[in-house]
């Protein structure tokens, strides 16, 4: 029996139900997760709205910088001091308390002193963290009802912090892979808006001066450069509107598709975006399944955390096969972005009734693709950053010497 009742606490709800001869097994406060959802939704809004009338198209990349973030290692640090604590015999309540007291980030603080009030009118640990998305993903949040529902708690939390951290590592790899090329791009941007702006216009009251025909590599240089003397905010301008654009349209479906497609498929770091996707399909998968999370409940919230539309359509879809009857990797098998070999050790995991043990070998394996695809990266990346560099700055200082060459020649004719 299933349906929705109006109570001040889950106590009030086992109460009211006992009157009627039925015994609680599960209840979540749909109202307050909704009014709770609304009330930070609606702050976010407010900001955001207050940033975009104050400083126009800024005020969206100063909300972007400023608004309240959770780092993904506070929530280890959080997750495993949390197993500790129960598994050492202390009150869930009391542990809350103490986590909510000493935490330095005060976001997570008031978060967390939230939850601590909706424990101490009786709500379970789930329904209360799951009342707060923005800093409990829907994979801890159904974790930890599965702790719950099995009495293993301090397991499940272990389990949870383990599978954190290893998702930590695997981010800082990638923003490893990415720092490097990231900063040298800006370099030489840099570089070359200063030749342009502030060297290359110098050299047009010379060259008038001489009173000579100038090459057309050179022409078209000076031109350049005085445009972007003059109206060089005009390209800040559009650099910016061009991001808020970008990040618009990326957040709506055909856009986020498109650009999960796109980063699954370009050159040199889609085959490390495909790498990652996998590894953090699989960790999630077998570590929903280790922690007692029914199957068809696991596919959907690895679809919802996958971080790729593909891998989420693809998910999906495989849900849907299984909820027929059929097996899993039947549908995953029509999807490019699984191989072959993922495939044929997931249809290996159901006919032997050990996937979630052939899970952790898929991600033990892609996890150590991905290091190898990030050292090979660096290694790629570093000379061909140089010789774009060099191409650059090279291209100017020939445009600017060709003249001069030509004067000296025809000084020694």
């Amino acid at each position: 029996v299933s349906g929705t009742i109006t109570a001040n606490s889950q106590n009030e709800v086992a109460g009211e139900l006992r009157k009627k001869q039925l015994t609680l097994v599960n209840a979540r406060a749909v109202q307050a997760e909704k009014k709770a959802a609304a009330g930070s939704g609606s702050k976010l809004t407010t900001t955001f709205w207050v940033l975009i009338i104050l400083f126009g198209p800024m005020g969206y990349m100063i909300w972007v910088m400023t608004r309240p973030k959770i780092k993904l290692m506070e929530k280890v640090l959080f997750t495993r001091q949390l197993a500790t604590m129960i598994s050492a015999g202390i009150p869930l309540l009391e542990c809350l308390e103490v986590l909510a007291e000493q935490s330095e980030n005060a976001f997570f603080q008031r978060i967390l002193n939230e939850v601590v009030e909706d424990v101490r009118t009786g709500n379970d640990l789930s329904d209360s963290l799951d009342k707060h998305p923005a800093a409990f993903t829907k994979i801890y949040v159904a974790m930890t009802r599965a702790g719950e529902a099995s009495g293993q708690l301090d397991v499940i939390l272990t389990r949870l912090a383990e599978y954190l951290e290893a998702m930590a590592k695997l981010r800082r790899e990638i923003v490893g892979a990415m720092t490097y090329p990231v900063i040298s791009l800006c370099m030489v941007l840099g570089i070359t808006a200063f030749l342009m702006i502030g060297i290359v216009p110098k050299f047009k009251e010379i060259f008038d001066s001489l009173s000579i025909e100038l090459p057309w590599i050179t022409k078209t240089l000076l031109n350049l450069s005085l445009f972007l003397k003059g109206w060089w905010f005009l390209f800040i301008a559009a650099a910016i509107g061009a991001y808020i654009g970008f990040s618009v349209f990326k957040k709506t479906d055909t856009g986020e598709r498109l650009w999960h497609m796109i980063l699954l498929r370009v050159p040199l770091f889609g085959s490390l975006f495909r790498k990652v996707a996998l590894s953090r399909f699989s960790r999630t998968f077998a570590t929903l399944i280790q922690s007692g999370v029914p199957i068809l409940g696991a596919l959907e919230i690895v679809a919802v955390t996958s971080g790729n539309r593909v891998v989420e359509e693809a998910v999906l879809q495989g849900c849907e096969a299984v909820k027929t009857g059929e097996a899993l990797a039947d549908p995953l098998s029509r999807f490019w972005v699984f191989p072959p070999m993922v495939v044929r050790m997931i249809s290996i995991g159901e006919k032997s009734g050990a996937l979630e043990q052939l899970l952790e070998k898929i991600a033990e394996f892609y996890d150590q693709q991905v290091s190898a695809a990030v050292e090979a990266l660096t290694s790629l990346i570093e000379p061909l950053m140089i010789g774009f560099m060099g191409f650059i700055v090279g291209g100017i200082v020939m445009a600017v010497f060709l003249p001069i060459l030509k004067i000296q020649e025809s000084l020694q004719k």
